[in-house]
């Protein structure tokens, strides 16, 4: 059966083609791909994997043609990061209002 594996580097896309034995899940075909090796800062304990852009766990069995792709973090944008100050902003000064009204 063949496999593609894809990993995507902000300025790379890594693309390896494996073929592999029927019911091979996702996790045994990307240690086969030896990407894990290559690219010591994939984690799956925490990097999110899919086939064909849709999530998927590492035990679901593959068919011809699979693309995995392994999902890496990406950095929080700068407008996200300032919402997101914004609303511990807006928690903090909830919880300050509060604590005045209760010793009133």
């Amino acid at each position: 059966m063949h496999v593609t594996i894809a990993y995507a580097l902000p300025h790379e896309q890594l693309l390896e083609e494996l073929n592999i034995p029927d019911e091979t899940t996702v996790e045994q075909a990307i240690h086969m791909s030896h990407m894990l090796e290559k690219h010591v800062e994939i984690d799956l304990s925490t990097h999110k994997v899919g086939i064909f852009s849709k999530l998927v766990k590492l035990d679901q069995p593959l068919r011809e043609g699979d693309r995995i792709e392994i999902y890496r973090s990406l950095p929080a944008t700068p407008r996200s990061a300032h919402a997101a100050d914004d609303k511990k902003a807006r928690i903090r000064a909830k919880r300050e209002r509060r604590g005045k009204e209760k010793s009133e």
